[in-house]
Parts: structure tokens; sequence; C-alpha cells
């Protein structure tokens, strides 16, 4: 019998998830409904779900955004269930993932050249509100219900537990690398925090031939950065003799740090015209000097993830080099114990979620 299905008839679904109802952040069991699978909707059971920092900020609303009660997760990796008439790209079974965004106004001048990211209707996969009005949940959950157009095809010799995190770690990194010309061979790029983002844009520059240098506040991090990373150097943050040694050196640097710290340093270890990116987003606006940006024609940025053009390109340039994120795959029941420790940045280097073996959904 055809899964192929009609929106007008399809009804919401029951679904379960985990979810945090108040500042506290502590998640617990949480029934809810999905909308129905319309014609251009894929619906998935969800088999993996990273775990970012901003679902930790999100869950105790430190950003003071939150809508409670909220279902994170926006690095989501499932089983097609359910396909819609006009859907051309899926079909039941196939693997697919969602990342930050399930839907744009697809009309925007950023929306029409692939950068869905930047319009300013984007629907975040959790924390917003579809166009009807209706919630949007993410990934701590069995199932999710999206629009096609916002959904990637993953290929089938990617290890699905490390290519969850790659759906917003990955492409929040990659991207950036992209558009500033730093993924390149020969460029020497810098890599500040060496967590889930860090440890993604050192695999991709690695990847390209690009000389990489850590820039972290953890010496004990050295030895696995140098020897499994493959990282070419590797600086103390804090050891003002390293820092010195390495003044312009560096044609880009990638942020990734989310917790309140300095940029000056890392603008005089760039070169004339270098980048200094900043894609961790700490609460607590940073001090920047500006002469010191002048003075060597530096530029510094933000980004934000990717248009889904990019992300498929980034899952497919992962699947070409054998890349994966490097993570701790853990029961759903255990998710608060992993949100204190993402904030303590107590992990190798991202969480996942099995959800489809522990969520013990009853639906």
């Amino acid at each position: 019998m055809s899964q192929e299905i009609s929106g007008a008839e399809e009804q919401a679904v029951k679904a379960y998830g985990w979810a945090a109802r108040d500042s506290s952040g502590v998640l617990s069991p949480f029934h809810f409904t999905r909308r129905g699978n319309g014609d251009n909707d894929i619906s998935m059971k969800i088999l993996y779900c990273g775990i970012c920092h901003s679902d930790l900020h999100l869950a105790k609303d430190e950003v003071g955004m939150t809508i409670y009660p909220i279902v994170p997760g926006h690095e989501i990796v499932g089983e097609v269930t359910k396909v819609g008439r006009n859907v051309t790209k899926f079909k039941v079974g196939d693997i697919a993932g969602v990342g930050c965004m399930v839907g744009s106004c697809r009309s925007c001048d950023n929306c029409t050249q692939d950068l869905e990211n930047y319009c300013p209707k984007m629907v975040w996969t959790y924390n917003k509100h579809h166009e009807d009005g209706s919630r949007t949940f993410g990934g701590y959950s069995d199932k999710i219900v999206v629009d096609e157009h916002f959904v990637v095809q993953i290929p089938k010799n990617l290890p699905l537990q490390g290519t969850a995190p790659m759906l917003c770690a990955g492409i929040t990194v990659y991207s950036p690398m992209r558009y500033f010309g730093l993924m390149e061979p020969g460029k020497h790029l810098g890599v500040v925090g060496l967590g889930g983002l860090g440890h993604m844009a050192v695999k991709f520059a690695k990847a390209v031939g690009a000389k990489v240098t850590v820039i972290s506040t953890s010496p004990n991090k050295k030895k696995e950065a140098v020897e499994q990373l493959g990282v070419d150097e590797f600086l103390i943050s804090h050891d003002q003799e390293q820092l010195q040694a390495a003044m312009g050196t560096m044609d880009g640097i990638i942020d990734t740090v989310s917790a309140a710290h300095p940029l000056l340093h890392l603008v005089g270890l760039l070169k004339t015209n270098g980048k200094l990116i900043l894609v961790g987003a700490p609460i607590q606006p940073p001090e920047l000097p500006v002469f010191p940006l002048i003075l060597g024609r530096k530029l510094v940025a933000g980004s934000a993830i990717g248009g889904m053009k990019e992300t498929q390109e980034m899952i497919d340039f992962a699947a070409k080099h054998d890349i994966t994120a490097d993570v701790e795959v853990i029961p759903m029941d255990y998710v608060n114990t992993a949100l204190e420790r993402v904030a303590k940045a107590d992990v190798k280097y991202r969480f996942v979620i099995d959800v489809a073996n522990t969520i013990k959904s009853p639906y």
C-alpha cells in the first residue's frame, strides 16, 4: 500500500519527547502533537539527535526568548516514514537529516540566493511558530514532520550517530570557512575552542590541506588535538609567549567559544587582511578595540549556519572525505546530566541521543 498521502486528509499526530517547562532547564517526558503530513512534507522517525550548546541556552531561557514548554534538538537524523504527494527528494525508508530550520518565506532576496538561514521569516526547528501558528518542537522526540525543502539527504556511507551533529555544528563552521575563502590548501586557519564546532572546523580544514592552529584554554587537549585530529599547532590562549610568537601568522580564525572571552589577542594573530569569524555566540557582548582592525585592514564577522543547498554540499563533502563528528552516544534519560556536562565543556566532542532505542515512546 502506498505511503503517499494528501495533506488535506492527514490529521495531526501524537508525539512524545522530553521538554523543559521553566528556566530550571530540567527536561522530562512530554506528550504533544505534530502537524499532519502535508503535500510537501515528509514524516521521520527520529533515530539520533545531537545536543548543541544552544539547547542549553534556550532550555534555561538564558537569551530571554524561550517559549515553554520547549523540546530542544536541531541535529536530527531519522528514517522517512511518510511522504506527501508533491515530495520528489525522498521515499519511505530513506535516511534524512534536519538541522536548525524548518521553514522560511522562500521568496525574499536571501531565500532566492539559497540563504534561507538569513530569511527574516526563517522558522527555527524548535522554539518558534509555523506559519499556521502551531509550535515547533525539536528532535528530543520520537518523530518530526518537515517540508522536504528543509531536509537533507544522508549518504549511505556516513555513520548516523556522527552525522547528526554536522547538521548544526558542521554547517556552522563549514559555511563561513567556504564563504571567507579559508577552506583552501595552504591557508593557515586558527580555531578557537576545541569542542563540537571546533573539532569539525579542524576536520574540514585538514581535509583540504590547510594548516590548522587550535587556540584553547585547555592544555590537556593538546595531545588529542595533535595526535588524533592532526592539528599542526596548539596555542594556550593565556600563554603570552606562545601568542606573541604566532602574531600575524593566520589568514583567518573561526571562533567557536560560547563563553565570554577577550578578542584583542585573536585580532593580533591575524595577517593583514585576516578575518576573525565569530560563530560561538556568547551572551555577553565582547570588548573589541577598533585600532588594531584599522591598522591591519582586518575583518570581524559573524556567521549563522548555512542555507539548505550549502548544508547538503557540506554533508556530501563529509561523505567524500569520511568526516563525521566525534560523539558520545547517550540514552534519552541521561539528557539532563548531559546538559550539565555541556555547561562544563565535559564532552568529546558532542553528545548524541540514541532516540529510537531509548525514548520509549507510547505512540
